[in-house]
């Protein structure tokens, strides 16, 4: 099987919820087939919802997708590292491949600051890739925070 990043699915939900106001973060999750199962952006503003990260909304759209609690052998594609609480999801759901874009040094939760993935009580780590499509993703943020200060 040839590996297809989806990762330009993922920056499209990004330029979307950016459109909206909202930080500019996109994720997809595509099945064991390579089919997107489901795909979010960022509407924690909109929906009045501090739980509202794309990570989150397209890990409860592909379960509801596909009637399950759990995504075994799905990949989950975001544009910025996870924070703890997505993390978390992401371990809760058993993703199995995680790939994600720029990195993110003061809120990340996967390769800076709580590493959740490599705690004791984390019962699923996925594979983790990181820095796919990084400086893209790097942009979107950088020139949405520009027209905000």
């Amino acid at each position: 099987m040839v590996f297809r990043s989806f990762m330009g699915d993922a920056l499209e939900q990004a330029r979307l919820a950016g459109a909206r106001g909202e930080v500019p973060v996109g994720a997809v999750i595509v099945s064991p087939g390579g089919q997107i199962v489901a795909s979010a952006g960022n509407r924690t503003r909109e929906l009045n919802d501090p739980t509202a990260h794309a990570e989150v909304l397209a890990i409860r759209a592909a379960c509801a997708a596909i009637g399950a609690e759990r995504l075994n052998d799905h990949d989950l594609y975001v544009t910025l590292e996870p924070c703890p609480m997505c993390a978390a999801a992401i371990s809760n759901a058993r993703i199995k491949r995680l790939y994600f874009g720029a990195d993110d040094p003061k809120s990340g939760g996967v390769t800076v600051g709580a590493r959740i993935f490599t705690h004791a009580q984390c019962h699923h780590a996925p594979e983790v890739y990181d820095g796919i499509d990084a400086e893209a993703s790097r942009t979107l943020l950088t020139d949405f925070f520009k027209t905000r200060r």
